[in-house]
């Protein structure tokens, strides 16, 4: 089994049969992907199965391509996704923990495995389909060693209809407390066949099979750190020694593709150091962001090829898809986020993220304040971005990343209006601190040193975006601030928007959410696939919390992956 991860929800649905035919090409005949539940159901009870969320549709789509498909449907999946694929509403259940035996969490866990058993389980190999494994848990010998847990999710994904081959995957460390007896313990990150096969022994019945389910051959990003890049050469080698030694595996990542909208996950290392990951989820895979094949993708196809049945050759690989430079996309219009603000919701206390009933995006909190004179703001339990506004113009910001939370302000004679606009920067997606995972202004804000109460609160989710209808695209707004502008294209084609000289914020094109950019890098431009494009006219918004002002927008031929600022 040589397999390739990539996500349904990472590529567009228009382009799932493209990547499948590049893996095909590649010499891959299985692919592995990952089931987000906090996509499948984003509130509590309220389901979606619809557009780029169809995992039927994927799966049936690489049948058709002649895949094989290795299923990662467990609550918990890490993959630098937003909470690790838990919605955020669990966080709302008043005693629910994750990961455990708690009732709770198990009463919303068996509705979430049976909605899936329901539509995949009937696309098992043994009822005729192409899904040959499915995945128990998530590395969870990383994170904890209750085999009764481990038993208790086995019987759940029983009872929902996934009653094929089931195994665990753990790092080679951790493998012996994530493995649970009668199943097939899969290792990940590591790739010396002898290594793998003696560990797999040590539990298995002495004689495999043998399954790498996450070999490494490059890795993520986040804000603030150089895009990591793994030369190939080395890892072509590596790959040829697991084939040759008849060890199965499973390539994290063949195609990365985006982590679209507010699905970033974050990591946090000894509560202190923490690490908000980028939308552009190219991963240096053999397969770009975009779908084209890389240096990497070619060095693998040439060891593939060693490896395959007599008789047996690889397809064609697919011509690259062209990408367009579209220069000059003017910003027409203009609004700052004070101006266009939702109906307030008043509390004594900052209330947050989870208490206002909102998933992603940004809450902006207001005080008045009737004050004269200089002092410190302080925000307890920042979590994770805030811009800091005062009687309407940006004075500073404060950022979890670099552990700022106060800052000296000047409050002038009458009534001061303090806006803090705090963004959720992505929730914990790995280890302990998975359990501390609410967002907002977690404890309090004062000035020196008093507490500031009686607040409003304005939810700004942007799930969906709106028309702009001021036209203030000639005067200076010194906030964060709503963009819209036109273009018009003869064809569609793929294209990177250059942000090089905006500040932080995200784009929408057409109505999809395309993710975030941040000039601090390393990612500096953002996909837009052709998919979502149109011939004729096409519609750019943009939300800046920086309050850059900016005119222009150009799209390029090539990313920007890796370039600090």
């Amino acid at each position: 089994m040589i397999s390739g991860e990539m996500h349904y929800a990472r590529i567009p649905k228009q382009a799932w049969r493209d990547r499948m035919k590049m893996a095909k090409s590649m010499g891959l005949n299985t692919i592995g992907t990952y089931i987000f539940w906090n996509l499948h159901e984003p509130e509590k009870g309220v389901f979606d199965f619809s557009g780029d969320h169809d995992i039927v549709d994927f799966v049936t789509t690489a049948k058709e391509e002649g895949l094989w498909v290795i299923l990662r449907p467990s609550p918990y999946v890490c993959a630098e996704w937003e909470y690790g694929g838990y919605p955020y509403w669990l966080q709302s259940e008043k005693g629910l923990v994750v990961r455990s035996r708690n009732s709770k969490y198990l009463k919303e866990y068996r509705k979430y495995i049976n909605e899936i058993g329901k539509r995949l389980a009937p696309l098992q190999i043994k009822n005729g389909g192409n899904i040959l494994m499915i995945q128990l848990e998530n590395e969870y010998g990383s994170y904890g060693n209750d085999k009764e847990y481990l038993k208790i999710n086995q019987k759940m994904f029983i009872a929902a209809g996934f009653d094929g081959l089931l195994y665990t995957c753990d790092p080679a460390a951790d493998v012996e407390k994530g493995y649970l007896p009668g199943l097939l313990p899969a290792i990940n990150g590591l790739d010396k066949p002898n290594e793998v096969k003696a560990l797999v022994n040590k539990l298995h019945n002495g004689k495999g099979p043998y399954y790498i389910a996450e070999w490494y051959p490059a890795w993520f990003d986040w804000w603030g750190t150089p895009h990591h890049i793994v030369p190939p050469g080395d890892y072509a080698n590596r790959l040829d020694s697991v084939l040759k030694n008849g060890i199965s595996i499973n390539m994290y990542m063949f195609h990365g593709g985006t982590t679209r909208g507010f699905m970033n996950g974050a990591n946090l290392k000894d509560d202190t150091n923490f690490e908000p990951q980028i939308s552009s989820y190219d991963y240096d895979a053999p397969l770009d962001e975009a779908g084209n094949p890389t240096e990497k993708y070619f060095a693998f196809r040439k060891v593939i090829q060693k490896h395959l049945p007599a008789g047996v050759s690889l397809p064609e690989v697919p011509k690259r898809k062209p990408a367009v430079a579209i220069p000059g996309i003017m910003i027409s219009k203009e609004i700052s986020i004070l101006d266009n603000l939702p109906k307030a919701i008043k509390s004594r206390n900052p209330k947050r993220f989870e208490e206002l009933g909102q998933d992603f995006g940004y809450v902006l909190y207001r005080k008045k304040i009737l004050k004269t004179g200089s002092g410190t703001l302080l925000i307890k339990g920042l979590r994770d971005y805030a811009v800091i506004i005062l009687n309407g113009k940006t004075i500073a910001t404060l950022d979890r990343r670099l552990k700022t939370d106060s800052l000296s302000i000047n409050l002038s004679a009458g009534i001061n209006t303090l806006d803090i606009l705090v963004e959720n920067m992505g929730r914990i997606n790995f280890g302990k601190y998975m359990l501390d995972n609410n967002k907002g202004i977690l404890e309090s804000v004062s000035f020196n040193k008093t507490p500031l109460i009686n607040w409003e609160m304005f939810k700004l989710p942007f799930k969906k975006i709106g028309d702009i209808k001021s036209n203030a695209h000639n005067e200076k707004i010194f906030s964060p601030k709503l963009s819209s502008g036109k273009f018009t294209l003869e064809k569609a084609a793929d294209t990177y928007l250059d942000m090089r000289n905006w500040g932080k914020g995200v784009v929408w094109v057409n109505g999809h959410n395309l993710g975030k950019y941040w000039s601090i890098g390393p990612q500096q431009t953002i996909y837009l696939p052709k998919e979502w494009l149109q011939e004729g006219e096409n519609k750019i918004m943009i939300f800046e919390m920086l309050g850059n002002n900016q005119n222009l927008i150009n799209g390029l031929e090539k990313p920007i992956l890796n370039l600090l600022q």
